[in-house]
């Protein structure tokens, strides 16, 4: 199996995310992060299109709905879809200004949610089984805090399924965090490899969606 090189990310790639104003923030954002987000698109849709069995494509964030607030985070998402990926089960790649995420999401547009949350109530305990402790969950994209994998009861989970059942914004993420100073992030290769292991273990709750 081919292993994925990622391009490596600096202290200054996540200060970035310092930077004050819409236009300033974002014309670093495509200076200097959105080559990167291409790249590990490219490199990552063929790994996962094997992966799931199906063709993914690669959509970088281009947050061009922002007129005034400048983004906070980041990311390329790959999907099933060419069209787009907001409204499907997909991967992402991003970082916060305090880190970088691979993760499996569904947002708040997808129409999976629920056919998601009837997988994750039956099978509550092989996901409890087969996640890692160190993966986290979240229930809104756009904040970067999360809660460890290893810290969620199967009431949390049930909790979590119904949400997404009965609650129409309701969102749920999946992955690792790796902190913006972990020396993975300044070794392209093992960073990649990372990456790779991580889609592997997320790719089960991407065909729970489904």
């Amino acid at each position: 199996m081919t292993t994925l090189t990622y391009p490596s990310f600096t202290s200054e790639d996540f200060d970035v995310f310092d930077i004050p104003g819409l236009e300033p923030r974002m014309e670093l954002l495509i200076d200097r992060i959105r080559p990167k987000l291409n790249e590990i698109g490219t490199e990552t849709a063929p790994f996962l299109s094997n992966l799931v069995g199906e063709e993914m494509f690669v959509h970088v964030a281009k947050h061009a709905r922002r007129t005034v607030n400048p983004p906070n985070d980041t990311w390329v998402a790959i999907a099933n879809n060419k069209r787009g990926y907001k409204a499907h089960p997909h991967f992402q790649v991003g970082m916060f200004g305090t880190h970088v995420f691979v993760i499996f999401a569904i947002i708040y547009e997808s129409n999976n949610k629920e056919v998601f949350a009837e997988a994750l109530s039956r099978q509550i305990e092989d996901v409890q089984e087969q996640i890692p402790n160190h993966f986290y969950w979240s229930t809104d994209h756009m904040v970067p805090e999360g809660t460890l994998h290893k810290d969620l009861s199967k009431a949390d989970f049930e909790k979590m399924a119904e949400r997404l059942k009965t609650v129409k914004k309701s969102e749920i993420l999946c992955g690792l965090r790796i902190e913006q100073d972990d020396p993975l992030l300044r070794d392209g290769e093992a960073f990649g490899q990372k990456a790779q292991e991580v889609f592997s273990q997320l790719a089960p709750l991407y065909k729970m969606a489904f």
